[in-house]
């Protein structure tokens, strides 16, 4: 009997008939088409994809998929993903959060599902302000930004997405941004492949509280020279002529003109399948305007997920106690008699 191959899905299969109400110009809609191109494949039907998100504006993502969706409530959409994942282990599960409900309410949950290695696929939409909640400092604004909450400036060390998912030993971290599509698109991608926990930060831009924070990784005339693209086993270059590189000087990195102070083979290379995350949470503590910010995988190992060492756990139980019922954990030794 020949294979029955699944059918290869459409941008138009995942669109749903709601009206998008996101602000004219937010980054938002660029990473939701690119998410629909990324999911067009024959991999998994979108009966088994599923969309789980918290409170804000990038929380609104499930009502635009045509695929199984939750909007829950504010930071604990790690917990509802994470209960989805291990009842229906068959389900593609993703979660969307923001700077606001990801690392502020919902930081101590997104910590714990990152350290178990949940296969789910984390997108953090970050704005670096509160959006739906009109204006305020967020945990990633940075310092002297001037808000609603903070009209002298943010006095706060902003909190950094990657370097914290990195201490929690995501087994894949990621950073793109709304508008470079392809990049997006193809980072999209390689989270949905990784088996465990893939969380990936994406730059999106607040038209209405937060625009232009990102101009100088968007506008093209200075984004070669701010940003540099991770590919995996290959120096650290980047600049407009391809003529900067990043090396290691000990500890630290510096910045470096290829053929003036160094050459192509001085420069660091990346592996993203480093087990230790210590070059990894560089690149994420790298920012403008002494070096330029870093796009792409930084790191992507393979881990067991907590599914599979619950289910064996579980196999290795069952085998040696039986399968037990309800009243059996009722009438287990660790009771009480209250007199």
């Amino acid at each position: 009997m020949a294979a029955t191959s699944l059918p290869t899905l459409t941008t138009k299969d995942l669109t749903t008939d709601q009206d998008v109400r996101w602000c004219p110009g937010c980054g938002d809609y660029s990473i939701l088409a690119q998410m629909k191109k990324a999911l067009a494949t024959p991999s998994v039907p979108k009966e088994k994809l599923v969309f789980v998100s918290g409170i804000g504006c990038s929380s609104r993502f499930p009502y635009y998929m045509n695929t199984y969706g939750f909007h829950t409530i504010h930071g604990r959409a790690p917990s509802f993903a994470t209960g989805l994942r291990l009842a229906n282990p068959d389900l593609q599960v993703w979660m969307v959060t923001g700077d606001g409900d990801g690392l502020s309410i919902g930081g101590n949950h997104l910590m714990h599902v990152l350290r178990r290695n949940v296969d789910i696929k984390i997108l953090l939409f970050n704005n670096e302000i509160y959006g739906l909640t009109k204006g305020q400092y967020s945990p990633t604004s940075r310092m002297g930004t001037k808000t609603k909450t903070s009209p002298t400036g943010s006095m706060e060390t902003p909190a950094r997405p990657l370097t914290i998912a990195l201490a929690a030993e995501a087994s894949f971290v990621a950073r793109t941004i709304d508008v470079d599509v392809q990049h997006l698109t193809a980072t999209l991608q390689k989270a949905a492949a990784h088996k465990g926990t893939a969380f990936v930060e994406i730059y999106q831009n607040c038209k209405i509280f937060n625009d232009g924070v990102f101009e100088y990784a968007t506008d093209k005339s200075v984004k070669a020279d701010n940003l540099l693209y991770l590919e995996h086993g290959k120096p650290l270059i980047f600049g407009k002529n391809r003529d900067k590189g990043i090396r290691l000087n000990g500890l630290k990195p510096e910045v470096v003109t290829v053929g003036k102070d160094c050459g192509p083979d001085d420069l660091l290379i990346h592996d993203e399948t480093l087990e230790d995350q210590t070059v990894a949470t560089m690149y994420s503590r790298m920012v403008g305007p002494e070096f330029p910010e870093v796009l792409g995988v930084y790191r992507n190992v393979r881990r067991p997920c907590y599914e599979e060492l619950l289910e064996k756990a579980i196999t290795a139980d069952v085998a040696k106690k039986g399968a037990g019922t309800v009243a059996d954990l009722f009438k287990a030794e660790d009771i009480w008699t209250v007199e």
